[in-house]
């Protein structure tokens, strides 16, 4: 099960030097756009400290966390929903990827230039907005005028998405993102194959300088309420990023590659030092798997401590199927326990005693932090 985040933003915005730190890898991060031309993706591990814990209590041989992909997307322009700079081949990537984290820069800095000649993170936010919207727009334009001649003829199923499309045109040309539309069981039933840029979620980034004398970041009183509108400050985000946004997180993306190359104790202490409770990476990973919809349930044993992947809601058979498609098939019931239950009542056997080990049937809906143990016929 393989989820991709997109790392979008204009040029020069700090995209390829946080995606390095994010992987760990060796982007190149040149000081001029469309740098980084074709998409690189890293995988990266999800940071989740219950695995440790359960891996000491079971003697696990081994350890493997849940991971996300993130791609490293070339730079915006304005313009590019009509072909300007890289502006179909950005478009065809971004398509591809599940949800869109945005990278605004919000830091000075007069070695490293900006596209538009200054920093203006509002007007930056609003240009990757508009690109999005027009490109959404001429593909609901597009499918308008097909399904037209086919709800004139009753068909069902081009009414309802043609429904659809005009709730949609009518949101995006009123500069609003395709996942503030309201629609109802019927039309997204009909609607799953309407593929919009506006309509994945979003996780927006600000990259700004840390201020290591004064321990925090150095817009930081401006993003108090980062979502609000504030027309008044040159620092302020737009209006469409208060509806079907996801989080916001302010970042360091250079010190985010330094903190990389140290190794898990000098970070530990590098982190503390700077009053920081975990790195951005680790709040940009985790917020990036929430805003997917995902959970995460466990597996643990003496030969491995694994965490699966799969969406809020899936059943016992389906999440079963996560790691066999046997394990769906055949599925008879789960046997099912919290994490820290698991870890209180200090293994298996006494969990099953003090009847804190559950028996769970087809319809049970897995929880974040379940450990789970499947019993199924072969």
């Amino acid at each position: 099960m393989s989820f991709q985040i997109g790392i979008v933003g204009l040029p020069n915005v700090g995209k390829s030097t946080l995606f390095n730190a994010i992987t760990k890898s060796k982007v190149e991060a040149a000081n001029y756009p469309f740098a980084t031309i074709d998409p690189n993706v890293g995988v990266v591990a999800v940071p989740d400290e219950r695995l440790a814990k359960l891996s000491d209590l079971e003697k696990s041989e081994k350890i493997v966390p849940t991971a996300i992909e993130f791609v490293d997307i070339a730079g915006l322009v304005k313009g590019a929903s009509q072909g300007e700079g890289l502006g179909n081949k950005f478009l065809s990537h971004i398509r591809e990827v599940d949800a869109i984290m945005e990278v605004t820069r919000f830091f000075e800095n007069k070695d490293i230039i900006h596209v538009n000649g200054n920093v203006d993170p509002k007007r930056d936010m609003d240009t990757i907005a508009l690109e999005l919207q027009l490109a959404d727009l001429q593909n609901v334009e597009t499918r308008t005028g097909t399904l037209t001649r086919q709800a004139k003829s009753g068909d069902r199923d081009a009414i309802v998405k043609k429904q659809v499309l005009e709730k949609y045109q009518r949101a995006l040309n009123a500069g609003k993102m395709a996942n503030t539309v309201i629609l109802t069981d019927e039309e997204k039933e009909h609607s799953k194959d309407i593929l919009l840029l506006t309509n994945k979620p979003f996780l927006f980034v600000a990259n700004d300088k840390f201020d290591l004398d004064k321990k925090q970041f150095e817009s930081q009183p401006l993003l108090a309420s980062p979502l609000d509108k504030g027309e008044g400050s040159p620092r302020s985000l737009p209006s469409f990023s208060k509806e079907g946004s996801g989080e916001f997180i302010i970042i360091d993306a250079q010190l985010e590659s330094e903190l990389s190359e140290l190794s898990d104790e000098e970070r530990g202490e590098y982190l503390k030092e700077l009053g920081l409770p975990e790195s951005g990476l680790d709040k940009i990973i985790k917020a990036a798997y929430s805003t997917l919809g995902l959970i995460t349930f466990i597996t643990a044993g003496p030969k491995e401590s694994k965490a699966w992947t799969c969406a809020k809601g899936t059943k016992a058979p389906q999440a079963a199927g996560k790691i066999h498609t046997d394990f769906e098939k055949g599925f008879i019931r789960a046997e099912v326990i919290q994490w820290d239950k698991l870890l209180e009542a200090g293994g298996y056997v006494q969990a099953r005693e003090k009847g804190w080990l559950r028996v769970e049937g087809k319809e049970y809906v897995i929880q974040d932090g379940d450990v789970v143990h499947f019993r199924f016929n072969v």
